[in-house]
């Protein structure tokens, strides 16, 4: 069994994801409280950090693989007005992520943030990433996957940074494989019934009964003006009989996320605390475990190659 260390943990996306796949979580980072009373409740027995820009490297357990979802507030697309990109005091907090890399070289890193990074500064912030995971020996690659191909009943594209040391070949074999995929779309032909979007498709009720809701959920963003906590404004839950709708319950974007039931319930709220608000927040912002479990069973099978007895692996 490989040890599995994570940064900007949220809510344990990527623990979860790595856990499926067979590793050992050894230690979480996660500066947010509301964040940080979903892990302990879920992952009780993982040291937990908080603050990586305080953080010692010389704390840190040795692990075979880093994974983080850095923030993604200064690069993202739902951003209103100008994005400060790495040079914002959320999303550059990679510089601390890449300060203890320095220290440790984990043989594999996993990083995952919105599509936006690529595009951020015209590529330059993205091109900034690359060359600072290059300069300390990783050779890097990267995918824009789909969350709705892998499971999950929402449109989530999402960019995933896969670093391998020293290793030129190892980011192709974990992030790319020859054969497609079952979730992807099946070709069009000239013939036949015209394809409906997925978000116009529903199901639950039949004829004016209720509820009804989308087969596939819009994107769930924590941050935008538009919204609080999920753009309930496209993705939501009608009553056609009652002629009324209502946005998802923390419960249900739970599942949208890929996500346990009862994953984000807190048991020491205060008396009137509010739960719901940092539920929604936190969803937002999390990584969805199915995409997570997919890429972390391909780094499995990569280091079970090229580390079958070292001491990346724990008892």
């Amino acid at each position: 069994m490989f040890a599995h260390a994570s940064f900007f943990s949220g809510i344990g996306g990527f623990d979860i994801g790595f856990e499926a796949a067979g590793f050992q979580s050894v230690s979480q980072c996660e500066v947010d409280a509301f964040c940080l009373r979903v892990l302990r409740k879920n992952f009780p027995h993982v040291p937990k950090f908080q603050d990586i820009r305080a953080l010692d490297g010389s704390v840190i357990p040795a692990a075979a693989v880093w994974s983080g979802g850095f923030p993604c507030q200064d690069v993202s697309l739902a951003r209103m007005g100008p994005r400060p990109g790495l040079a914002g005091k959320r999303t550059g907090l990679f510089f601390d992520f890449a300060r203890l890399l320095r220290e440790h070289l984990p043989k594999v890193i996993l990083l995952e943030n919105v599509a936006g990074l690529l595009s951020s500064h015209g590529g330059r912030d993205f091109a900034v990433v690359t060359q600072t995971l290059a300069e300390l020996g990783y050779s890097v690659g990267w995918r824009v996957l789909n969350s709705q191909h892998f499971g999950v009943p929402q449109s989530r594209q999402r960019v995933f940074i896969v670093g391998c040391h020293r290793d030129r070949t190892g980011p192709l074999e974990i992030l790319f494989e020859p054969e497609c995929s079952a979730g992807h779309s099946p070709p069009n032909g000239s013939n036949g019934q015209k394809p409906i979007s997925p978000f116009k498709e529903v199901i639950g009720g039949t004829g004016e009964e209720g509820p009804v809701f989308q087969k596939i959920a819009y994107c769930l963003y924590a941050t935008s003006a538009r919204h609080t906590g999920t753009d309930w404004s496209r993705t939501y839950v009608s009553y056609p009989d009652q002629g009324e709708v209502r946005r998802l319950t923390p419960g249900e974007c739970e599942g949208v996320m890929g996500f346990p039931a009862g994953w984000t319930r807190v048991d020491d709220l205060a008396p009137h605390e509010d739960e719901d608000s940092p539920r929604y927040h936190a969803l937002g912002n999390a990584v969805t475990p199915p995409v997570v479990a997919m890429i972390a069973k391909r780094i499995y099978a990569y280091l079970e190659v090229v580390a079958p007895r070292s001491a990346l692996k724990v008892a």
